[in-house]
């Protein structure tokens, strides 16, 4: 059993669509947030840059003595893909917990998966996907105008600009008869009502945020980190720019009011020596 934290990090403000199914999933866990607000986004940098931002990120969170690192942004973890080796502690990204999922989930094996460019320029989950079943025929879409229509309020599945947004995106994917769809970003997960109105409900959707979640609890369990208090966690929000557009839109992605301090920090400083 261990009380200590969780530590959680993304480029921004998607990584709270993640936590808001850590709070379902493991309620009695305590959460440290890292929202890198100031370098956002990362899905159109270099690789080598995601890798940096990536490493600082987690050492930020490790001076809070978290006891698990998770990478909730499918940027950093199709891009960072050796972070978990240069961390002390256990550590996930949201590819392998994802596409393991679609894979159980499929049943004529045409897999589809909407993300950043970055995400899907690495095939990060085609890579993960082919290597379990080579038979699986995967289908990518990067989206590059999701993030903003989230981050703008723009989520309605009624909102004419919302749907042409999807049906553009999507319309090649539903024609080549995918069955399983893994929203490869966390900030899909809050377009997902618009996104199954105009998938129709003979695709399957794959939460990134809700797997990642799942496959955490057992890694805490195997790794006897599971705080078995009856209390409830706790959770601490930090971010590199100004806290106030953060709080203003962060109860959008935790599904709740965002009733916790925000404090902004330095994310420079940290860099591994």
């Amino acid at each position: 059993m261990s009380s200590a934290p969780i530590g959680v990090f993304d480029s921004g403000l998607g990584g709270l669509s993640a936590v808001r199914e850590f709070l379902e999933v493991l309620p009695n866990e305590s959460i440290v947030y890292f929202g890198d607000t100031g370098r956002v986004p990362y899905g159109n940098r270099s690789n080598d840059t995601i890798k940096k931002y990536a490493l600082q990120d987690a050492e930020f969170l490790l001076k809070h003595n978290v006891k698990m690192i998770v990478a909730a942004c499918g940027t950093v973890s199709s891009v960072a893909k050796d972070l978990g080796e240069k961390l002390p502690v256990p550590y996930t990204g949201v590819v392998s917990p994802t596409a393991y999922a679609a894979a159980e989930k499929t049943k004529n094996g045409k897999i589809g998966v909407i993300g950043t460019t970055a995400t899907i320029n690495s095939h990060s989950y085609k890579n993960q996907l082919e290597s379990k079943n080579p038979n699986f025929k995967i289908y990518e879409q990067d989206c590059p105008l999701f993030v903003p229509l989230v981050e703008n309020g723009f989520i309605n599945k009624d909102d004419q600009i919302v749907r042409l947004v999807i049906k553009r995106y999507l319309t090649p994917l539903i024609e080549a008869d995918i069955d399983t769809l893994i929203l490869g970003c966390t900030h899909y997960p809050i377009l997902r009502e618009a996104i199954s109105s105009v998938a129709g409900d003979k695709i399957t959707l794959v939460d990134s945020g809700m797997e990642t979640a799942i496959y955490t609890a057992k890694v805490l369990m195997e790794n006897n980190l599971l705080n078995n208090s009856s209390e409830k966690g706790s959770c601490q929000f930090y971010v590199s720019d100004t806290p106030d557009d953060f709080k203003n839109i962060a109860g959008l992605f935790l599904g709740r009011e965002m009733e916790h301090k925000v404090e902004q920090i330095n994310i420079e400083e940290y860099i591994k020596k």
